[in-house]
């Protein structure tokens, strides 16, 4: 009888052990199924380490962006569609690690638990993802920065539709460059800025300043601010872009005044400053939808009141992330909800039946959003002149971000107003001078682009 105990407690034990095996297995199976499909080992999706049988990718007009033809990846027809979408679509090696073909494989092999990739080794076609991405208007986005590398992104901030993102330096993937990773002017051109750069962001910081102020210092409005060319803090100088005299709260703004923002930084204190940029996304890992951001940081300095001036004017340890400030955009013309940037329009039957929802990045008061609106609107048409941006009713803060051992970058923050042309737009064009000059210019020609369709 003992034996009999004994060998069946032995049965039991090796039966436990073959089901724990087996759930084991199925787990792995469902986490690790999609990355063991689509591995570069797999031959049926690549050749010699490059996608060749996959889904086709369209931007939202139905352009085709990559396709596969007789086990090969196919790309736009433009040379010039080609460049400017090069990081949005992503390279067929996924070198570029946040392009659509890397980071919907398993969308484009067709890949689903149950089937594996049968439907694309049956049929040679996988699952097809169009992008919510204007191909021409990234065009007219490249072509605006000229010969400055940098990044235009363009959101729909009613939807959170992302029209255009646009990095530079890019490549064009049918013609690959001989020194294209010898040379220094391709230098990080496998990084989409828009989602994987910082900046320092110079004036445009002054925007998240200027909501502390308008939550934390109750007669903001009523306050006027002595600029002299330079403001002195106690323990250093905070120089300004000009000499602006006597400016209220809304002049500072216009004028972007360092000396009154070096003030308001101070008097707000690093506690309130970092409360408000936390609460607008700083210091976080955010995602627009699936894509991951690389974290935009603030962390002003709470022993010098010099650094804590020049941080809360966009210098010192400021940095951005244009996707990100881009949703910040986005709340302030939409009413205090940022709708993430989402740049998928559809990836199958669900979304084709019922579209993708919208997902919130930032959030602010509606009262600061439409204080802030207000603000960005005087700057274009009190300073700025609206004749820079024809018809287009522009909200804007342009930024001119100082480095030490280069020349400034070009930066422009805003929004058209009209309620038939709902977008924002973030520019940045490295190196290129003053904010009103590139970026500002930039900004409008796409805008324009829209504008005119």
């Amino acid at each position: 009888m003992k034996k009999t105990v004994k060998r069946a407690a032995v049965l039991y034990a090796l039966v436990a052990a073959f089901m724990a095996g087996i759930i084991f297995l199925a787990a792995e199976f469902v986490l690790n199924g999609s990355q063991w499909a689509n591995s570069k080992a797999n031959l049926h999706i690549y050749s010699s380490g490059t996608v060749a049988n996959t889904g086709d990718i369209y931007d939202r007009n139905g352009v085709t962006l990559a396709t596969s033809e007789n086990g090969k990846r196919v790309f736009a027809t433009s040379a010039a569609v080609r460049k400017a979408v090069l990081h949005i679509v992503g390279d067929s090696s996924g070198v570029i690690s946040t392009g659509t073909h890397n980071l919907y494989r398993s969308t484009l092999s067709g890949y689903n638990i149950f089937n594996g990739i049968y439907t694309l080794k049956s049929t040679g076609s996988g699952g097809n993802v169009t992008l919510n991405i204007d191909s021409e208007a990234c065009r007219v986005a490249a072509e605006a920065l000229g010969s400055y590398n940098g990044t235009v992104v363009v959101c729909n901030y009613k939807t959170g539709e992302l029209l255009v993102s646009v990095s530079k330096p890019a490549y064009d993937v049918n013609n690959v460059p001989r020194d294209l990773r010898t040379s220094s002017k391709y230098e990080g051109v496998f990084l989409d800025k828009a989602c994987s750069g910082v900046y320092t962001p110079g004036s445009i910081m002054k925007i998240v300043t200027a909501a502390c102020a308008i939550e934390n210092i109750p007669d903001i409005y009523s306050r006027t601010f002595e600029c002299k060319g330079e403001y002195k803090t106690g323990d250093g100088t905070v120089i300004c872009n000009g000499t602006h005299g006597k400016v209220n709260f809304r002049q500072a703004m216009n004028e972007s005044c360092n000396c009154a923002f070096a003030q308001i930084s101070i008097e707000l204190g690093a506690d309130k400053l970092l409360a408000t940029a936390n609460s607008l996304g700083f210091n976080k890992q955010l995602y627009a939808k699936e894509v991951p951001l690389v974290k935009s940081r603030f962390n002003p300095s709470k022993t010098s009141k010099t650094e804590l001036g020049w941080a809360g004017i966009g210098q010192s340890t400021t940095y951005v992330n244009p996707t990100h400030f881009l949703a910040i955009i986005n709340a302030i013309a939409n009413g205090g909800t940022g709708y993430s940037p989402d740049r998928i329009k559809q990836t199958g039957t669900l979304t084709e039946i019922m579209g993708r929802m919208p997902e919130v990045m930032v959030k602010m008061p509606p009262t600061t959003a439409s204080q802030l609106k207000e603000l960005m609107r005087s700057n274009v048409k009190d300073k700025y002149g609206d004749s820079r941006f024809p018809g287009l009713l522009m909200c804007g803060k342009t930024g001119t971000a100082e480095l030490d051992d280069a020349a400034s970058h070009s930066v422009f923050a805003g929004f058209s107003s009209r309620s038939d042309l709902p977008l924002s737009v973030v520019v940045i064009a490295e190196n290129a001078g003053w904010g009103s000059g590139v970026a500002a210019s930039a900004a409008n020609a796409v805008l324009q682009y829209f504008a005119g369709k």
